[in-house]
């Protein structure tokens, strides 16, 4: 296998990844467990697809904020992914973080719904300029 293929393998992975988390998002929604664990699953979503882009990319980090701002930085200020996206990921962050990490913290159900959909817009959107601008070319 070519580094090209490696390389697609691990993307296309991601991607995997990216659209099981979001499948396992909408179970817990559904079956009304816990909010947490949906903005936990939502969150890893659109992660695991930035991750599936990265791939590419001349950088690494084992820091969700770093990779957050790298994508932030070349993709949504190059103008390649609307800012909306920039925003969607980054509210998903923070409300992962805070329903992680700090006690007493509640995530309201209003917040829940509209971001997994968003979520869902998000990961469609960079499996489709993988597909258009990377895995078309050999």
């Amino acid at each position: 296998m070519t580094d090209r293929e490696k390389q697609k393998t691990l993307s296309l992975y991601r991607l995997t990844q990216a659209e099981e988390s979001l499948d396992e998002a909408r179970y817990l929604l559904v079956g009304g467990k816990s909010l947490r664990s949906v903005i936990n699953r939502v969150y890893y979503g659109m992660f695991y697809s930035i991750l599936g882009l990265l791939i590419y990319e001349p950088y690494t980090s084992s820091k969700h904020s770093g990779v957050l701002s790298y994508f932030n930085k070349r993709f949504i200020g190059e103008k390649i992914f609307p800012e909306q996206m920039g925003r969607t990921v980054h509210k998903a962050f923070d409300l992962r973080q805070r329903g992680d990490y700090r006690e007493y913290q509640e995530i309201e159900p209003d917040q829940v719904g509209p971001l997994l959909e968003q979520a869902d817009a998000f990961v469609s959107t960079v499996r489709q300029y993988l597909e258009k601008h990377i895995f078309s070319f050999k």
